[in-house]
């Protein structure tokens, strides 16, 4: 691996295809080496959750900043943790390993790609990449995980007839500007496997023709984006045709996604409100919310199914976003509603590139971000379904949901991270005295008893809800004191500075730092947990807190 792509590494931040690795650990007050069989492990996890997603790098000897701490171990300890891939997980994972100089400090570079497999660590666990995280993946899943690999393969699918000169030079020279890394174009296409050889003879397969070719539609009569904006709120035939305009994009990806954006963000449009006394103009839909949908729709899709393209369409009340496709095992519509970090590849090779050129982030966060971003702008929610049983639709309506006056009480609860039926009811609260019941959450939000009391024992925990009286129904909603809040503020002030080195924080950390009892710390953590500033992963020995929020 060339120096330059090390350095890029480096300022790369973690997430679904990178993890920095430290050797050193905050033990007993002290930065001290850890136990080579102890990071062993730790590439183990690492690499396995990697597989069995989308592929990733390992950045070993690397603090979570990005500061460069080195691999200090004996050529008999480094042994144990480059055998790890192949001694700790089954089937035993075939990585790439590179080794690099720092002044005075080697860092070993593990790589995997996309793999066809389900990978099990020695301990028995599975463990899937989602986000920067790796996480558990229970084990009824795993036959639909394998189910969903084994047909994840038809963007690697070779294709026989394809030459160089069916690939753009340019796109691919722009492409390793954009993302920084060197190396002949054969090299860079290898690097994302996006290239095989047969007997010598370069064989490139179907992502590569519709990422980088001249000709994207040769291999794939579909794979562009019909977009058409209607007049009115529905689509009309014959005399009553109302298409006002239509644009069909057939490109290479790499230039189709921003393509899109151009020719859908030209009939978006801004309209004003007043408030306090000023028209504030806003947008009709949040350009995360639209840009994501398309995003997906483009990564996402199902290759296989080439007599459909990906369509777009714009009514004066909502845009429609359709993908050829089903979600991929074992995500399902169901998950994905209820807003689960779940994630899965149909197009692992496509996915990569995207994700490195920054159309995508960490994959399993997007849709729960545009359900947010729709919300926080006070629109509805967005709508997913399947329709004519094989299309992925997303729905984005543009009328608001709440007023501006709502949205800016609601920002006041932001820090607890609450989902939008509980914000509803705290709007409804706020017109009715202040409390509310479990037959209206049920009657408003539409859900169950047993979802009302699951959403509303979670209020109660983050301290915005209370019971009015012992044995009663009815909620107050209320606010943590200023003690409360100057007690949590005081704590983070305390864990910060181990978080930011760490990059997360363990239960010794927090009886460390504030000297109190293991079972005071858990107390402490868990409050943190609950109003939504840290987010807990793994358990027992392996539990850790991360991403402590502002």
């Amino acid at each position: 691996m060339s120096r330059i792509n090390i350095e890029r590494l480096l300022r790369q931040p973690e997430g679904q295809f990178l993890e920095r690795k430290s050797c050193y650990g905050y033990i007993e007050g002290k930065w001290k080496l850890r136990k080579a069989k102890d990071v062993a492990k730790d590439v183990a996890e690492t690499l396995s959750a990697f597989a069995n997603a989308d592929g990733g790098t390992l950045l070993l000897g690397v603090d979570d900043d990005g500061n460069v701490s080195g691999v200090d171990f004996p050529d008999d300890k480094i042994r144990i943790i480059l055998d790890a891939p192949k001694n700790l997980i089954a089937p035993p994972l075939g990585v790439k390993i590179d080794k690099a100089a720092f002044p005075g400090k080697w860092v070993f570079i593990f790589s995997t790609h996309w793999m066809p497999d389900a990978y099990q660590l020695s301990d028995g666990r599975y463990l899937l990449r989602i986000g920067d995280s790796n996480t558990p993946f229970p084990a009824n899943q795993i036959e639909l995980l394998k189910m969903g690999k084994r047909k994840a393969i038809f963007d690697s699918r070779i294709e026989l007839t394809a030459l160089w000169n069916d690939l753009s030079a340019e796109l691919i020279s722009d492409f390793a500007k954009k993302v920084a890394i060197n190396g002949s174009h054969e090299d860079i296409l290898s690097q994302y496997r996006l290239i095989d050889y047969d007997n010598g003879n370069p064989r490139f397969n179907l992502a590569a023709l519709l990422l980088f070719g001249k000709d994207p539609l040769r291999w794939h009569p579909r794979c562009g984006i019909d977009f058409i904006k209607y007049e009115g709120t529905e689509r009309k035939t014959g005399r009553a045709l109302n298409i006002v305009k239509r644009v069909r994009l057939e490109l290479p990806l790499v230039r189709l996604i921003e393509e899109a954006y151009k020719a859908i963000s030209a009939h978006i449009k801004e309209r004003q409100y007043l408030h306090d006394l000023f028209f504030v103009e806003k947008i009709e839909y949040p350009s995360f919310a639209w840009q994501e949908a398309i995003v997906n729709a483009v990564a996402h899709r199902d290759y296989s199914i080439q007599g459909l393209s990906i369509e777009v369409w714009m009514f004066d009340d909502r845009i429609e976003i359709r993908s050829p496709g089903l979600p991929p095992e074992p995500v399902t519509l169901e998950k994905i509603l209820e807003r689960e970090r779940v994630h899965a590849s149909r197009n692992p090779l496509i996915v990569r590139i995207l994700t490195d050129l920054g159309y995508m982030r960490e994959t399993g966060e997007g849709i729960p971000r545009m359900f947010e971003e729709m919300e926080k702008n006070g629109l509805y929610p967005p709508k997913i379904e399947i329709v004519a049983d094989s299309l992925f639709s997303v729905t984005l309506k543009n009328q608001p949901m709440y007023s501006l006056e709502d949205i800016e009480w609601l920002e006041q609860f932001n820090y607890l991270k609450l989902n939008p039926n509980q914000k509803r009811m705290l709007l409804f609260a706020r017109s009715h005295g202040g409390s509310f019941t479990s037959r209206n959450w049920q009657k408003i939000c539409k859900v169950d008893i047993y979802t009302a009391a699951r959403e509303i024992k979670e209020m109660m925990k983050k301290r915005v809800a209370r019971l009015l009286r012992k044995g009663g129904r009815v909620y107050k909603i209320e606010m943590p004191s200023e003690k409360q809040m100057k007690d949590l503020s005081e704590e983070y002030r305390a864990l910060e500075p181990i978080l930011v080195k760490k990059g997360y924080l363990k239960n010794e950390d927090i009886r460390a730092t504030l000297h109190v009892p293991r079972y005071t710390a858990l107390r402490i953590a868990q409050r943190l947990v609950d109003l939504g500033l840290l987010i807990k992963t793994g358990t027992g020995k392996g539990m850790k807190y991360t991403k402590l929020i502002n």
